[in-house]
């Protein structure tokens, strides 16, 4: 409002052109300046330190020395516990962990987070999981169940595997296939001979005395590598399935080896 009082006063004075330009860019000028001293100057985020250890000195200097800062009933009074109890907690928590500290605290994590006891076989120098998968020819797994304790065998997984889950409840695809003159609706597994006797399940036999036993056999068996050649490929492209899990957790182990199976 200022700068619009002179410059009525300036238009009706008597005065060329070129002054009255001047006189408007200075004006312009002013009214910049003052809005870029006015601006608002952007707050910054106050950092404010906390010392854990200088608190527990403090806090024991106050309360815990030999000649505490505070009275025995003022330290009562405002913590509602007892000097035994608060000696006993500065004792045990405020101070520097140690070795022992650091292994309990691990033990603890994995008996609530990680694997137990049952996981750790003899012949391993820590806990293992087992994978059980169904793969074919080219590398593709149809079928995989992760989670058993190491310490279990084939036909512990397999009682616990839902991979034939499908055929007992009727929703298996249909597969079929024609061998010797015998039809067949469903697939069939390979696999050594510590399985069961199951229709679904192909064995090679245990005396190969003829000929076609024999090539049976060395035929069976050289198919049945394929799952060997699948464990092959997923070690040899995630690093992460050579090396022990970093993780304690046994479900995120578990999601880590299906997404390698996946991928």
């Amino acid at each position: 409002m200022k700068n619009a009082y002179k410059m009525i006063d300036f238009l009706i004075d008597d005065s060329d052109d070129e002054k009255v330009v001047n006189f408007v860019k200075s004006l312009t000028e002013e009214e910049v300046k003052g809005e870029a001293s006015s601006s608002r100057v952007p707050r910054t985020r106050v950092y404010i330190p906390r010392y854990r250890e200088e608190a527990a000195v403090r806090l024991y200097n106050d309360y815990f020395s030999e000649t505490p800062v505070h009275p025995e009933k003022k330290f009562k009074r405002r913590f509602r516990m007892s000097r035994e109890l608060f000696l006993r907690i500065i004792e045990v928590y405020l101070r520097k962990p140690t070795a022992d500290d650091i292994a309990r605290l691990y033990n603890f994590h994995a008996q609530k987070h990680g694997l137990p006891g049952q996981y750790t076989r003899g012949d391993q120098k820590g806990p293992s999981i087992m994978l059980e998968a169904v793969a074919s020819q080219d590398l593709w797994i149809w079928h995989a169940f992760f989670g058993m304790a190491g310490a279990n065998n084939n036909i512990n997984a397999l009682n616990y595997s839902p991979v034939f889950n499908t055929i007992k409840e009727g929703t298996a695809p249909p597969s079929p296939f024609n061998v010797n003159g015998h039809h067949y609706e469903r697939g069939y597994y390979l696999c050594d001979g510590i399985y069961p006797d199951w229709a679904m399940l192909v064995k090679a036999p245990h005396n190969s005395i003829d000929e076609p036993r024999k090539k049976f056999k060395r035929f069976q068996e050289s198919a049945r590598k394929d799952i060997e050649r699948a464990f092959g490929v997923l070690q040899g492209r995630f690093a992460m399935l050579k090396t022990p899990a970093r993780s304690m957790d046994f479900n995120k182990i578990r999601r880590h080896m299906y997404m390698c199976c996946i991928t």
